[in-house]
């Protein structure tokens, strides 16, 4: 191979281009400089691969390694890496040299293995060992000799059947133990004693049917053990459980609320279970409860005694409640009682709700609403009373609402007065009613009206009907589902008359689009128009 390049014509280019005899040496020489360089180059690209970042490994940084389609804990790892994550692998057993050396491991991801056993003291030289994951493996035993300095241990969606005391012991930094969905059928007051530190503990998903003896956890903040199978609760279980502020039951098999809950509770989920009644001697003494839901229960009434002083949500849907609770709290703000057999709303029982925003009482037999049975409800920004017995909008509605729902009543007619204090209010669902026409005036007295849905009502399509429609889109008003596209066909069955028809509506709507009483009215509802709120909030829930 020569490096000479002949002479060309271009004397200019041939003196930039050709090479004398003399340089051939040199020209040898820098090829081999260059072709040594580079593999210099790729051989150092390869040895900081082997010694930073395993194969099938991305290393977001160098003490952050995330890997991808192994089947074992991948050797060569950084002796300094601090979080590991091996999830969603295909890693079937797990031994104690597995992570020899890594002892600056502080978190350790291991969920979506098919994880089915752990040597004894897998990770006991983990010193560092903050968080453990093991979620949604074959594990039929919770992992022992775990390290000291584990905090957050997750162990939810396995095949645990027993929970043994040994399988914990040591573990005093431990603040979150994640046990949902195994296969666990008892639980022993003294299985837990040794975590004195512990603060969330689920046991939600398991075959939980006897609960023995109290467990001893002075800071244990959330217990969860919903959806088991509990019909109670053995007495004092509660007593070393003086710091719980969260505590679900849902989905067990109570048939009343368990005694002496700690009155620290902020929260209690009682859904999904057989209780008939709440009782004061039961409840009275949660002074700080804030949200209670226990819905889908049995209820049929709540003791009138009961005070909850910082309640402020509650949930009573799919109940037997034939009467509203009342005086339960002055702080309420939100009061669900969905799905029971109410039949009406008086006064009395809201008179003392004056912080309530959001009250939904959809699918009720209620057939008589007091008027102005809401009158010191000053907050309430969201109604909902679909599918009831309503034959009118009920007056005296607080000037605050922003949301009203009436779907599935027996409403025919919309009159003046139930709407001209709703100043505020930005959507109204009229579907399936019995509405055959629309009052124009009726509607002026809503001036921020957004949203309105009222297919499913027997429309009579006239041309004042239609003039209606025209007005409630020139303001922007969203109309959802269309209706009524044309006015009502002439008498024959000829195009000719259906074009007459229209025609004549044309003309009706132009005569009648200057209407004096309507500007009246308009210029009455513009100077009503309150200033808008610093929030106007509303649940925005479906209207299907």
């Amino acid at each position: 191979m020569s490096c000479y390049i002949s002479p060309t014509r271009d004397r200019r280019l041939q003196r930039v281009l050709s090479l004398d005899q003399s340089d051939f040496p040199s020209c040898i020489f820098s090829m081999q400089f260059i072709l040594i360089s580079i593999c210099i180059l790729l051989h150092l690209c390869f040895c900081l691969n082997d010694n930073g970042c395993p194969k099938n490994c991305i290393c977001e940084n160098e003490k952050s390694i995330q890997c991808y389609r192994v089947h074992a804990v991948p050797s060569g790892t950084a002796k300094d890496t601090r979080k590991l994550n091996l999830g969603y692998n295909h890693i079937k057993d797990l031994k104690r040299c597995d992570f020899t050396g890594l002892t600056q491991l502080e978190e350790i991801v291991l969920s979506s293995c098919g994880i089915e056993s752990i040597e004894v003291n897998t990770f006991k030289s983990q010193s560092h060992l903050k968080t453990l994951e093991l979620l949604k493996n074959k594990l039929k035993h919770m992992p022992r000799g775990l390290p000291h300095s584990l905090e957050i241990l997750k162990l939810g969606n396995n095949r645990i059947q027993h929970l043994q005391e040994s399988a914990v012991d040591g573990l005093r930094n431990l603040r979150v133990l994640d046990l949902q969905n195994n296969l666990i059928s008892s639980l022993r007051g003294n299985t837990f004693t040794s975590l004195l530190k512990l603060e969330s503990l689920y046991l939600d998903g398991n075959q939980i049917e006897s609960l023995m003896g109290s467990p001893k956890l002075p800071q244990l903040r959330q217990l969860s053990i919903a959806n088991n199978k509990i019909p109670s609760l053995p007495a004092n279980f509660f007593a070393s459980l003086q710091s719980l502020k969260m505590l679900s039951l849902s989905g067990n098999h109570l048939v009343k609320v368990p005694q002496d809950l700690p009155q620290t509770l902020g929260s209690l989920n009682l859904d999904l279970n057989q209780i008939r009644a709440l009782r004061s001697r039961e409840m009275g003494h949660l002074k700080h409860l804030s949200v209670l839901s226990v819905a889908h229960n049995k209820l049929v009434s709540i003791d009138g005694s009961l005070r909850l002083p910082n309640l402020t949500m509650i949930e009573l849907s799919g109940n037997h409640m034939r009467l509203l609770p009342s005086k339960l709290t002055a702080k309420l703000e939100k009061l669900d009682c969905r799905q029971n057999l109410i039949r009406e709303v008086t006064q009395q029982e809201l008179s003392g709700m004056n912080q309530l925003k959001h009250l939904f009482l959809e699918n009720n037999l209620i057939h008589h609403f007091e008027a102005a049975a809401l009158k010191n409800c000053l907050r309430l920004t969201s109604l909902a009373l679909e599918q009831n017995f309503l034959s009118a909008i009920p007056e005296g509605l607080p000037e605050t609402l922003i949301r009203l729902d009436l779907k599935g009543n027996h409403i025919a007619v919309i009159q003046e007065q139930e709407l001209k204090s709703l100043k505020r209010l930005q959507v109204l669902n009229l579907r399936n009613n019995k509405l055959s026409s629309l009052n124009a005036m009726a509607l002026e007295m809503l001036p921020r009206l957004r949203k309105v849905y009222l297919d499913g009502n027997p429309w009579n399509c006239s041309c004042e009907l239609l003039r209606v429609k025209r007005r409630l889109l020139a303001r922007q008003v969203e109309i959802h589902t269309e209706f009524c596209t044309d006015p009502l066909q002439a008498q024959g069955d000829s195009w000719r008359d259906h074009l007459r028809a229209q025609d004549k509506c044309e003309e009706h709507i132009r005569g009648t689009a200057q209407d004096p009483q309507e500007r009246k009215s308009k210029s009455t509802a513009r100077t009503a128009l309150p200033e808008q709120t610093e929030i106007e909030e509303y649940y925005d829930y479906d209207t299907e």
